[in-house]
Formats: C-alpha cells, sequence, structure tokens
C-alpha cells in the first residue's frame, strides 16, 4: 500500500533521531547545519504531522517523551533501509556510467584524443571510454543513431539533431615531396586557383578534412576542386603517398608538423587561402551532457588550443 503522507518526508525524523543520540535539540541542530530555532520547529511540524508529543520542553532543556523514543527507534530502520536504497541507487549509477562510448575523426583521435584522456583518467580513475574512430561523417552518425554518447569532430558542417561545442581549432597544410617542384617555391607559394586544379591524394567521402578544403577552394576560386588523383582512408598512407612522389595532398598541421620536420615532406603555404576550421565535439540535441561524457568535453574545452 502506498506510504502515508505522514512518514514519506524522513528528514524530520533523522532529525528526531539526532536528538536522541545527542541528548539536546542544540547539538541535534549544530550536527545538521541548522539553528536551534529552525530544529525546534521541524520538530514541532512532526508532531502535527504525527499527532503526538515527541518531546517533553522545559527550561533546563528538551528531551524525547517515550513516544518520543519509540518513533526514534522505529525510524533508525527506515533510515538504514532508505541509506541503503540511495547506496544501491549510487552503485546503479556508478556502474551504469563507468564506461563512456566515445567516436572522434582520425586527427582527433589521433593527435588529441589521448591527451585529453590521460587528464580524464586522472579525474575518473576506474572509468573504460570505448573509443570508435572514423571520418566526420561517421562520427556524427554514430552519435545520432544513440550508439555513442558524444563524437569529436573536423568537419564544417553539424547534421541535424546534433547539437555542437567547439573544442579547439586547426590548420590545413599542404604537403609534397620535397623534390616537388611546390616545394621550390615555399617562400611564394602557389595559388588557390592552381591547388584547385591539382588532383591531389586526398581523403574519401565524409571526412572533415576533405570537406573542409572543397569548401575553402570554392569560396576562395568559385570553382570546385579537381577530383583526387587518389583516394586514402588514413593520415599515415596519405603521408606515405607524398613521400613517394604520388602528388601532393592537404592534411591537419597536426599530422604532418613532425614530417616537416624530419624532411620527408615539404609544406607549401598558399597566400590568401582560409585553411583554418574547427574542431568539435557533437551529441544529440534532445540529450544533456552529464556526468562522465561532460567531463571529458570539459577537459578537451579547456585544452591548449592544437599548435
Amino acid at each position: 500500500m502506498p506510504l502515508s503522507s505522514k512518514v514519506t518526508d524522513l528528514g524530520p525524523f533523522e532529525l528526531l533521531l539526532s536528538i536522541a543520540r545527542h541528548g539536546s535539540v542544540g547539538a541535534a541542530a549544530r550536527s545538521h547545519g541548522i539553528s536551534q530555532p529552525a530544529a525546534s520547529a521541524r520538530i514541532r511540524h512532526l508532531e502535527r504531522r504525527l499527532g503526538l508529543r515527541l518531546l517533553d520542553r522545559s527550561p533546563r532543556g528538551s528531551r524525547l517523551t517515550g513516544h518520543g523514543a519509540l518513533v526514534a527507534d522505529w525510524a533508525k530502520t527506515a533510515l538504514d533501509a532508505a541509506s541503503a536504497l540511495e547506496a544501491g541507487i549510487a552503485s546503479l549509477h556508478h556502474t551504469a556510467t563507468s564506461r563512456l562510448p566515445v567516436a572522434a575523426s582520425l586527427t582527433i583521435a589521433e593527435y588529441l584524443l589521448p591527451h585529453w584522456l590521460v587528464r580524464f583518467r586522472a579525474r575518473v580513475p576506474g572509468t573504460t571510454v570505448a573509443l570508435t574512430t572514423g571520418n566526420s561523417d561517421e562520427v556524427a552518425a554514430a552519435v545520432l543513431s544513440g550508439r555513442i554518447d558524444i563524437g569529436f569532430i573536423e568537419g564544417p558542417a553539424v547534421p541535424h539533431g546534433l547539437s555542437a561545442r567547439t573544442v579547439g581549432h586547426d590548420e590545413l597544410t599542404v604537403i609534397t615531396h620535397p623534390a616537388h617542384p611546390w616545394a621550390r617555391r615555399r617562400g611564394r607559394g602557389v595559388s588557390a586557383e592552381e591547388l584547385a586544379a591539382t588532383p591531389l591524394v586526398g581523403r574519401e567521402h565524409g571526412s572533415g578534412t576533405r570537406l573542409a578544403l572543397e569548401l575553402a577552394l570554392r569560396a576562395s576560386t568559385g570553382t570546385a576542386p579537381a577530383p583526387p588523383l587518389l583516394e586514402l582512408s588514413s593520415t599515415t598512407a596519405i603521408k606515405t603517398a607524398v613521400a613517394e612522389g604520388v602528388a601532393p595532398a592537404v592534411l591537419s598541421s597536426l599530422a604532418v608538423s613532425q614530417d616537416v620536420e624530419a624532411g620527408t615532406v615539404a609544406a607549401v603555404p598558399v597566400p590568401g587561402l582560409d585553411l583554418t576550421r574547427r574542431l568539435r565535439v557533437v551529441h544529440r540535441s534532445r540529450d544533456q551532457l552529464l556526468g562522465l561524457a561532460r567531463d571529458l568535453v570539459e577537459i578537451a574545452c579547456t585544452s591548449a588550443e592544437p599548435r
């Protein structure tokens, strides 16, 4: 049967039990972080609810009546059960949230996410991050389906049904074989028109890097870029193809900085072409970012901007 309204609020019973334990209203009030008048008022309200006198009040202080002692003793059983219920619910919540499904586009997964996860594990040790990688379209689709809680993308477009927040910025870099003619023009670089007209080694459809480059070239030249000479699905494969002289490519500066420094590829500027892009975290619009997902997003947002 449903609980009576007389006993659904356990707070005053907890205070009554404290009075029995400490021997005074004042001491019980201090243990609950409230004033003595507030504690007295709560007990008087409980007495009215129950129709019983629970305290004997006198100038020398207050003590539990016989009824009050019995109610306090019975309340202990209820309060212990409530504590067990609360602890059980908390353990279920921990079990449900100790695994965080995350998806990330390849550049973010390889060059940024590992640093974020180090800080994340320090904040919430014992948590498992189940990471799925793919291009930005694949990441967005996984989040929309509900299989993934949050996703990190590089693409300039955010699909309908997803909310997005910027976590950093990145810049695309044109790279070539060190003996390529463009490498000898690193001082003045190549024009956006020349880049757009050149078949490149590029990523597959759905890649945030590919879409960001296409949009930047369209905005600058008013024309669509040439179809790729070769489509590859991994950053490492593209860098290898460039280093072997297949064709130039455009990749994240995060991915090519060490290769440029080592001299295996050459970076070529494109004056006047804006190749910066936003890196974003996405989640379903109807969902709130809570718990572990919120912790990871906060860490990503407060990390240093990509260099």
